[in-house]
C-alpha cells in the first residue's frame, strides 16, 4: 500500500469556548501550514497517492500551491452537507479505497465523525480543536512520517497503531452513536450551541479515558482514576450536590470545582442507563443526541473502537527495524 488519506476539518479549534473560555484559534492558515509539513512526511516516507477531503476553505489545495512533491492528489467527489457529515462520508470512501492510513486535522469532535466511517483504516490524528484528549498534539512533519510509515506497510499496523475502546449510545435496544472519550447527559432537551461547558446541566458523565493531566470532563475522571485508551473499560460519574467535590480543569483556563455523587466501574460491554429523561447527550464536548421521556437509553464501553497511529509507538518501531537507516554499500 502507498495510499493515505487526510481529513482536514476547517471548522475545528474556533467554538464558543474561544468566548466562554480561553481557548487557542487554530486558524485555517496555520492548518494549511500543517498539512504541508504532513504531505511531505507522508512523501519521504513512500507514499505516492492521497486521497482527501474537500472543504469550504480549500485547505489542501492551499497548501498544494508552491509546495514542490511528487504525490498523486486525488480530491474525493461526493454531495457536501458542509456540516461534520462530510468527514464521516469521506472517512468512508477513503476506507473503500483501502488507504493505509488516514490523517485528521482537528479535535476529538473531528475524530468521532471519522472514526465512525474510517472502520478498521488506522486513524494519525493531529490536533487543531478544543478540549483535546483524542488526538495527539505533535510536529506535524512527525506525524506525517509516522503515516507514511503505517500506509505504506514499512510498519505494520499491529506496531505502530492500538486499538482504542469507544462508547456506544443505545437507544430502544439500537446503537445509534458513538463517543471516543465522554458522553455527557444533560437535562436541558434542545441542542443549541452545540459545545457545551456549563456544569450546572450536567447529571451524568461516562468516559473511556480518565487522566488527572487531561482537560474537560475526562480530568474529573481522571482524578479518581485512570482509564486508558485501550482499556476496555470506563468510568461512570454521576453529579449531585453532597458528593466529594473534586477541582478540574473543565476548558482552557476553566478550573471549577464539580461535586461527585457517585462514581463507578464501566466493564466493557455492559449497558448503563441514562437516569434522567428527557435529556440531550454531548458526544466529546458536543451536543449530539436527543433522548425522549418514553425512550430507554444506554451507554456501553466497545472494545472495537478505531484504530489509531501512536507516532512515538511507529518511530520506535522504525528505530528497532531499521527501516530509516541506509546500509554503507558494500566494500567500505
Amino acid at each position: 500500500m502507498t495510499h493515505a488519506g487526510i481529513i482536514a476539518n476547517p471548522a475545528s479549534g474556533k467554538d464558543i469556548r474561544r468566548i466562554v473560555a480561553y481557548g487557542s484559534v487554530f486558524d485555517n492558515h496555520e492548518k494549511v501550514q500543517i498539512v504541508r509539513r504532513i504531505l511531505l512526511g507522508l512523501e519521504a516516507m513512500g507514499v505516492v497517492r492521497v486521497s482527501y477531503m474537500p472543504d469550504y476553505y480549500g485547505i489542501i489545495e492551499r497548501a498544494l500551491d508552491g509546495l514542490s512533491i511528487n504525490l498523486k492528489m486525488d480530491r474525493l467527489e461526493y454531495y457536501l452537507n458542509m456540516d461534520q457529515r462530510d468527514s464521516t462520508e469521506a472517512a468512508r470512501l477513503m476506507a473503500e479505497q483501502d488507504v493505509g492510513c488516514i490523517v485528521t486535522l482537528g479535535g476529538d469532535g473531528t475524530n468521532r465523525v471519522v472514526a465512525k466511517g474510517a472502520g478498521t483504516v488506522p486513524i494519525m490524528p493531529v490536533s487543531t480543536g478544543t478540549n483535546n484528549v483524542f488526538p495527539f498534539m505533535i510536529e506535524a512533519t512527525v506525524a506525517g512520517m509516522a503515516a507514511g510509515l503505517v500506509a505504506t506497510g514499512k510498519i505494520a499496523a499491529v506496531e505502530g497503531a492500538v486499538r482504542h475502546a469507544s462508547l456506544e449510545v443505545v437507544i430502544d435496544d439500537e446503537t445509534v452513536d458513538i463517543a471516543l472519550v465522554d458522553a455527557v447527559v444533560c437535562d436541558d432537551y434542545f441542542l443549541g450551541s452545540r459545545a457545551i461547558w456549563k456544569t450546572a446541566t450536567i447529571k451524568q458523565v461516562f468516559l473511556n479515558r480518565a487522566s488527572p493531566d487531561n482537560i474537560g470532563f475526562s480530568s474529573i475522571g481522571g482524578l479518581f482514576r485512570t482509564v486508558a485508551p485501550e482499556d476496555p473499560e470506563g468510568l461512570r460519574l454521576d453529579l449531585g450536590a453532597g458528593g466529594t467535590t473534586v477541582t478540574a480543569p473543565l476548558a482552557p483556563g476553566i478550573i471549577a470545582p464539580v461535586s461527585i455523587k457517585a462514581q463507578s466501574k464501566m466493564v466493557c460491554g455492559e449497558m448503563h442507563a441514562i437516569q434522567h429523561r428527557p435529556c440531550v447527550i454531548a458526544l466529546d464536548g458536543e451536543r449530539e443526541v436527543e433522548v425522549r421521556k418514553d425512550q430507554q437509553a444506554f451507554i456501553r464501553v466497545s472494545a472495537t473502537g478505531p484504530m489509531v497511529v501512536d507516532a512515538s509507538k511507529t518511530m520506535a518501531a522504525a528505530q528497532r527495524q531499521g527501516t530509516l537507516l541506509n546500509p554503507k554499500p558494500k566494500g567500505n
